[in-house]
Formats: structure tokens, C-alpha cells, sequence
């Protein structure tokens, strides 16, 4: 499956600003969750597993503690931020954790 194009720096802060959730690091987009407790941390994750695994498109995951979660998007392979990474943030966000 062909990757979507890099994205220009208008088009990341265009999107940025319609994912209010997100914040740009470098080449990712990061997105932070802090549920209640440790089952509700590693649900999230497999929901994240689970919607990654449908686009063949797979973020850095990082569990710290027992809540707290961290979520990166990248195209690792274009080196950079594409149309795909919002495209899963904004199904991630429609999942309302």
C-alpha cells in the first residue's frame, strides 16, 4: 500500500488546529490520557492496537506508571507527519476516552 505524501508546514498546522487534543513534536503528533486506573490505561492501548492494525499504521505506545499514557504519530517511513497520522488521531479522538 502506497504512503500519503509528507504534509507542508501550512498543512500540519491546519490540522494541528482542528486537533486541539494533539501536540506537534518534531516529526510526531503526541497525545497524552491519564484514565482512572491501570485496566483502563491498557484498554486504551488495545484500542489504539486495534485501530492501528486496520491502516497497517503503527504509533510509539509508552505506558508510564500504572495511568498514565502517551500516544505518538508518524510515518516512519516518510519520515515525517501525513495526511494518515491525522487520520488516525481524529478515529482516536471519535473514541472519546
Amino acid at each position: 500500500m502506497a504512503r500519503p505524501a509528507l504534509l507542508t508546514e501550512e498543512q500540519i498546522q491546519y490540522l494541528l488546529e482542528k486537533h486541539p487534543l494533539w501536540q506537534r513534536s518534531g516529526n510526531t503528533i503526541v497525545r497524552y490520557f491519564a484514565p482512572a486506573n491501570f485496566v483502563g490505561a491498557i484498554g486504551i492501548i488495545n484500542a489504539i492496537a486495534i485501530l492501528a492494525e486496520r491502516h497497517d499504521h503503527h504509533p510509539d505506545i509508552h505506558l508510564t506508571g500504572w495511568n498514565k499514557v502517551q500516544i505518538c504519530f508518524s510515518t516512519h517511513d516518510q519520515g515525517g507527519l501525513t495526511e494518515l497520522d491525522f487520520r488516525l488521531a481524529a478515529e482516536l479522538d471519535a473514541l472519546q476516552f
